[in-house]
């Protein structure tokens, strides 16, 4: 089940024999056995298995090295992300910490893996925030944007990404002035105003298009 859980894909029998050391017919006897005993796994021999989505397994395991990458990533989060989603990484650690079979806030306090003090702690951008709301609802932003030359112009975007780099936040959207995908450092722009209005294309689209632009793989 972890390992199915793990790919958004179908996952071949041969795949998941080879992952957890065992024969493909092993593969094929414990997905039945599974499918037996109610759990949402979809597929078939030849094509693959997938978990559906919202199905959670309790309770959760974690070994050393992933309980260090979820604190440190948290950590991250709580330095680099606005308010709102800072507190997320903390709620979302306290949850982690209370639904496994043991209490692991004391390992997580002790967790020697940190973000420098010195960041940008207290200089996030206050349309972070908004920002993150649009791409997730997949609404246009009119933006006031500030170019490297000073230049301004008035644009509205379709916000689908949001890159978090150390002092700076970018954001990808496609243009409706330059009809073109475009990037937009948070910090240079000087007003913006969330649209009620959902954009025409599927924010997943516009994503895949984006990757394929910039060279980024799907699992990056």
């Amino acid at each position: 089940m972890d390992a199915l859980r793990g790919n958004r894909r179908p996952v071949t029998a041969a795949a998941l024999a080879e992952r957890l050391g065992v024969s493909e017919r092993t593969i094929y006897r414990d997905i039945q056995t599974l499918a037996q005993l109610g759990a949402p796994v979809e597929g078939e021999a030849g094509v693959g298995y997938l978990l559906r989505a919202g199905f959670f397994l309790p309770p959760l395991m974690f070994n050393a090295d992933e309980l260090e990458a979820l604190v440190l990533g948290a950590r991250w989060v709580r330095r680099q992300g606005d308010p709102a989603l800072a507190g997320a990484a903390a709620s979302a650690l306290a949850k982690i910490a209370t639904a496994t079979p043991s209490d692991l806030r004391d390992h997580m306090a002790d967790t020697s893996l940190w973000v420098p003090i010195g960041g940008t702690r207290g200089a996030v951008d206050p349309f972070v925030q908004p920002a993150r709301e649009a791409i997730r609802r997949q609404h246009k932003l009119r933006i006031c944007y500030r170019d490297e030359q000073g230049a301004a112009s008035e644009r509205v975007v379709w916000p689908f990404a949001l890159a978090f780099f150390e002092g700076r936040r970018l954001l990808a959207a496609w243009c409706e002035l330059r009809e073109a995908m475009r990037h937009f450092r948070i910090d240079r722009i000087e007003q913006l105003l969330a649209l009620q209005e959902r954009y025409p294309r599927r924010r997943h689209e516009l994503l895949q298009e984006w990757r394929q632009q910039v060279g980024i793989r799907e699992d990056s």
